[in-house]
Order: structure tokens, then sequence, then C-alpha cells
């Protein structure tokens, strides 16, 4: 399925200059027409649901209870099915069109095939790679090879959480999501965890929709900011901002692509660190219970030791004294044309709403709960402490 390409608008930015705002951009903004014209914009659900035809896919099933904890993926169920009986189980109906979806009421659960690589998922439709035009936002070459497709139904959602790599451009092709962000600063007040466990991904133990108080009492502290993604727009979340994301309406369709940063690199050792350390440490464990269904598997000590020094030595930005030297960027402070073709995400005004705190858990006896291997792995691996290990081993590696 191939979309013929409609006439371009004018954009109000052209591609040399939408890269300069990205490199500027200190918050989430958004782009309301740089899409336009995009035969992206026609991938709805329906769409792809022809163009797939049989070719099935995995979705991430959840429950849609009002809970005050993040529902991580180790917790939900999957079921891999047709788009064609996605769309069937989002609309009142039963019979065999619903495929595996018949065990999970859509009055109950809601559904998400997310992270879906569009170079494996279209691989053989390789002229729809050039639906999606990066190269708007000066990425020359940049098309659907490097991007992923999301698509959820309503109250589908992504726990709140930091990419440790790049920055991120996302398209809204069909139906709204509802962003809420935080800066990197707030990191200390959403409690980051490594459990579970995915290269690249630092989830927050906090629901920052329905927050428990009780438990994480910094939350209070946090700088929400919050906007509704519309179809056609484009939000551009910066490196290392927290995000959780949920879906409003029956169907919605995303694609995104992750832009590669200079500090990748020192990140990648950074991640290499954070791998070591879960392997060695939960190594006797149950998978199923700390590693994300997005990894491959279990990888042995040798191997992540091996990932790291291959990590190390591609880390070669430093300045004359050994040290991590910082990203080249315009110097001065950033001067950004907002207006209606550039919006910034704003600040949540409402603050947290006041609740009675408690301190430390404790068991039913009324004594302290004992530490776990998880509650050490958050003290071990919080990004404050990885990116000072990252610093003191790249130091050392080049004595």
């Amino acid at each position: 399925m191939q979309v013929m390409a409609s006439p371009a608008p004018p954009k109000p930015f052209g591609p040399e200059e939408t890269r300069r705002l990205l490199h500027r951009l200190q918050t989430p903004a958004v782009f309301p027409d740089m899409a336009a014209g995009w035969p992206a914009l026609l991938w709805t659900a329906e769409r792809l649901s022809r163009c797939l035809g049989d070719q099935v896919v995995q979705f991430r099933l959840g429950r849609k209870e009002e809970m005050n904890a993040p529902l991580f993926e180790t917790q939900c169920s999957y079921v891999e099915a047709t788009l064609e009986q996605f769309l069937s189980w989002t609309r009142p109906q039963t019979g065999s069109r619903l495929g595996p979806f018949c065990e999970y009421p859509s009055s109950e659960y809601w559904a998400y095939a997310d992270y879906k690589y569009i170079a494996l998922l279209l691989q053989d439709r390789p002229a729809m790679f050039q639906d999606v035009r990066w190269s708007d936002f000066g990425f020359e070459g940049r098309d659907g090879r490097e991007s992923t497709l999301w698509v959820g139904s309503a109250r589908a959602n992504t726990p709140c959480h930091l990419d440790s790599y790049g920055c991120n451009l996302v398209l809204q092709v069909e139906g709204r999501k509802r962003w809420h962000l935080f800066p990197p600063e707030d990191t200390a007040h959403l409690y980051p965890t490594r459990i579970p466990y995915e290269e690249s991904s630092v989830f927050s133990q906090v629901h920052v929709v329905r927050p428990d108080l009780s438990r994480f009492p910094l939350f209070r502290g946090s700088r929400a900011h919050e906007v509704t993604l519309e179809p056609g727009q484009v939000l551009f979340v910066p490196r290392h901002w927290w995000h959780y994301v949920e879906s409003l309406d029956p169907v919605t369709v995303s694609i995104n692509s992750w832009i590669e940063l200079e500090a990748d690199a020192v990140e990648r050792v950074g991640e290499a660190v954070a791998k070591a350390v879960v392997c060695a440490l939960k190594s006797e464990d149950d998978p199923d219970d700390w590693l994300n269904p997005t990894e491959e598997g279990v990888a042995p000590h040798r191997d992540n030791m091996r990932s790291l020094n291959l990590a190390l030595r591609a880390c070669d930005r430093r300045d004359a004294g050994g040290r991590i030297r910082e990203s080249s960027s315009d110097s001065g402070p950033p001067k950004v044309p907002f207006g209606p073709h550039l919006v910034p995400v704003r600040r949540q005004k409402d603050a947290v709403p006041p609740q009675t705190t408690g301190g430390q858990e404790v068991t039913s006896s009324g004594e302290e709960a004992p530490i776990t291997t998880n509650d050490l792995l958050d003290c071990l691996l919080h990004p404050d402490v990885v990116a000072r290990v990252t610093e003191l081993i790249h130091h050392t590696s080049f004595i």
C-alpha cells in the first residue's frame, strides 16, 4: 500500500533551520504543521490493516482498573493478532473475528502494539518508508526505516521513563495521546529504577497520574509538563526528559524516531555498566520477573564485559586531560521563535493533590520491611551513580 504524495504545503521552517531549533530547544515543544502533506498521515489503523493483511503483530494488554502503581511490561499479558482482529475488538462485537482478543473483554482491557520497527513490519513494502519524512526536520535520508510504529486502544499507556539515548520526534497519525513530561532535574522526585531492566530505559516507580504519595513523597516536588498531541502534530522530546503517555481515543496510531546525539557515546558506557550489574545480581532470579520482554535474554557476564569495553573504546570524546567532553552546541542562551508554528509544552499548573504521607514502608507486624535486591539495585543504579561510575571508568581507561 503506497500512498500517493499530495502537494506539500509550505513549511514554517526549513530543514536546516528546524534542525538548529531542535539543538536549541531545552524543553518539549509541538510542531503543529511541519508534517503537513506527509503520506504517513494516511497510515490509519484501517489502512495499515488492509496493507498488512494476515500478518500478525504482538499486542501488550493491561487492565483498565485504576491503580496507583505503574503497570510494567513484565506484568502485562500478550497476544499475537492481526490489526483487523484488533480493530474488531475495539468495536462492540463478538465472534471469531476477534481471534485471541476474545479472551480479553475490551471493556476491561486496553491493547498496545508498541515499539514496532517499521523496517521489519513493512520489509516487503519498502516504498512505504518514504511516506515518513524526517528530512523536513533537517535529518536528510531519515524516513520509515529509522522509525517505529505504535498502535493502541483507549487507556493504553507507556509507564513513565526516560530514554538514555538521543532525543525523540513523535508524529501523531490517528487519535489523540496525552503526554506527561518531567525535566531531567526531576529524576530524584521520580524514584528511578532499572527493574524491569531494558537497555536505554530508566523507569519511574511512580504512577505519575495517580501517585502514591505515602510511598513517594518527593514526587510532590516534580514539575509536570502536559500536552495532548493531535493528529498531524509532531512532538519533540529533549534528551533525558521523563514521559508517561496514554491513548485517549478508541484507536491511536503514532510514529516516532529517536535521533542520535554525540552524548550517546558516553551513555552507552553507562548502559553497559547497568546491564553488567543487573545481570550479575539478578542472574539466579526468574527473568520473567525482572527482564523486559523487549530484551532478547540474559546475557552472560563475559558478553556484558565485552560490551562495556567496546563502548569504552568507542567513547573517545575527551579533552587533553582525559575527561569526558560535552557535545558541541550553540553558545549563549537558547533563542527559540515560539509562536503558532512551534508551541512549547507548558508546565502543569495544578499541584499534586495533598495526601497524608507515611514514613518507611512497614510490614503487618509494624517492623520495617527488609531491603530487597531491587531496593539495592535502585541505589546502585541510580542514574547519578551510574553517570559518576561512567566518568571514573572512562577517565581510568585513558590514564
